[in-house]
């Protein structure tokens, strides 16, 4: 993992919502490059609302997102929660990971031998080269993952952005992924998670943000378990989907 930190953006005094609705407020966080940052937190406390805010898709209510230098919106690679219609998507491998490619293309009404190039590159990467020509609606769940996660990184070198990527996937599919996801950002892509099981999904997370109606930690992993609010969150089962 790169040595050098640079901020990639700030959030600051965040309130969020939707319909006029505020969820949250005072939501204040920083993420920096080579960051591991779990958002974990109650049921309806605002985490997909966040993530849609990170990806420009939503307006905060109030507050600011003030962006790194060097950080670009289009260099976000993003896995979204998967519906069963995407999952029945019939096309290819090879053209779902291709379109990871599309921000690059511009108004070219065809792919480059380069951007060709860099999904075969990250197909590879997340060993599924041999299903290249299959249909991805008959993979497993734990290949449709690794597919969207071959897609997002065509987007960026920088900074992956995954909504409970594990959801419905067994165990062990799990652990292959976060193991995967670990290794990326090892090798220096920041990495931004919401999930819901968060046992598991914090082992390689280097920073958390527990959002809460009523109250909120941004901080170190190390910090927060050794939290009351971290405690009062495992003793009841608070993790769940939003």
């Amino acid at each position: 993992m790169t040595n050098t930190k640079e901020t990639l953006f700030i959030c600051n005094d965040l309130s969020l919502g939707y319909d006029g609705k505020t969820i949250i407020e005072h939501l204040n966080f920083e993420v920096t490059n080579g960051d591991y940052l779990c958002i974990i937190g109650e049921n309806g406390a605002g985490k997909s609302t966040l993530i849609k805010t990170l990806l420009n898709l939503m307006k905060p209510i109030s507050g600011k997102i003030i962006t790194g230098e060097n950080y670009k919106q289009f260099e976000i690679g993003y896995l979204p929660q998967q519906t069963e219609v995407q999952k029945d998507f019939p096309a290819s491998v090879w053209e779902v990971v291709l379109s990871g490619t599309l921000s690059k293309c511009g108004n070219r009404p065809f792919y480059s031998k380069e951007e060709k190039a860099l999904a075969e590159e990250n197909i590879k990467k997340m060993d599924i080269w041999e299903l290249r020509k299959k249909c991805y609606r008959n993979l497993s769940g734990g290949q449709q993952q690794r597919v969207l996660l071959a897609r997002a990184l065509c987007a960026t070198t920088k900074l992956i952005l995954l909504d409970e990527p594990t959801a419905g996937l067994d165990p062990k599919a799990t652990t292959d992924f976060y193991d995967i996801v670990h290794k990326l950002n090892t090798d220096g892509i920041t990495v931004i998670m919401v999930s819901h099981d968060i046992k598991t999904s914090i082992k390689y997370a280097s920073h958390i943000l527990h959002m809460s109606k009523h109250r909120t930690f941004f901080g170190k992993k190390d910090d927060y378990l050794k939290s009351d609010l971290s405690k009062i969150f495992f003793n009841i089962g608070g993790a769940s989907n939003e």
